[in-house]
């Protein structure tokens, strides 16, 4: 399979970004410095996302339990979120990339949240790729939510798997095909949680300001090799089955015949 001209069956993508502040840590710099470096990261995955036609990205820029961090790396946080969003603007209209913050941004400063408000409805029509930062987003919480909303609207009623699907935050994104984790750690996070039941997952242990767009195909290239059987058996092991069956069958009926 050529990088050059890269096929794959996969939809949505997540990532968590890990590694920022190790990153920095290693280069005696502060944790902060590592996050400054992260952003020109996610806007290189971005664009190479949205050339791959990947459906969806869905990055975890900001969990809900980050809010534990000291408020001077929370607040360049904040900070980076908007020049982020003022940079890369005019590319997410130019390039018809459809834009949302899943999670809640009630703590965000004023002008930050005005600017989600304002991208997001510059790209309601946008047909391209669905681009979804989750920021002071929790899976528990998002699970929580969907039910509570369902119940809220269908009181009395017992809700099905169809049913919380259908009222998480952004519905339509549907479940993620691929989770990669940068950093090294292999765990999930509380990162979207219900989404990830069949996601092929990749753990690699490159610290997201060192993540490139070749490792980002590669990931993409390796992963759609792999056949996804979302709890059933391969077809190979099922056709082995099959002609298993068909041969005790056929003993089965030479005894009868006698």
């Amino acid at each position: 399979m050529s990088l050059e001209n890269l096929q794959h069956n996969i939809n949505h993508v997540a990532i968590i970004m890990d590694g920022n502040g190790r990153w920095a840590k290693m280069r005696s710099h502060p944790r902060v410095w590592g996050h400054v470096r992260g952003t020109s990261v996610v806007s290189d995955i971005v664009q190479e996302a949205d050339d791959l036609k990947i459906k969806s990205l869905t990055m975890y820029a900001f969990s809900s339990e980050n809010w534990s961090r000291p408020q001077t790396e929370v607040r360049v946080l904040f900070n980076l979120l908007y020049k982020f969003l003022r940079k890369e603007r005019e590319r997410i209209l130019k390039n018809n990339i459809r834009f949302r913050i899943m999670g809640d941004v009630t703590n965000l400063p004023v002008q930050t949240q005005t600017l989600i408000s304002q991208l997001e409805q510059e790209t309601f029509y946008n047909t391209g790729l669905n681009l979804t930062f989750a920021f002071g987003y929790g899976g528990r919480a998002e699970i929580a939510f969907a039910i509570n909303k369902f119940i809220a609207e269908n009181p009395g009623k017992k809700i099905t798997d169809e049913d919380l699907s259908s009222n998480l935050m952004i519905p339509e994104l549907g479940d993620v095909d691929l989770l990669i984790r940068t950093g090294g750690d292999h765990r999930v996070s509380n990162f979207m949680l219900w989404q990830i039941a069949y996601a092929e997952m990749f753990f690699t242990d490159t610290k997201w300001p060192d993540f490139t767009v070749t490792e980002f195909r590669y990931i993409i290239e390796q992963i759609s090799k792999r056949e996804r059987r979302f709890g059933a058996i391969s077809a190979t092991d099922n056709l082995a089955s099959n002609i298993i069956i068909a041969r005790e069958n056929q003993k089965i009926i030479r005894v009868q015949d006698v």
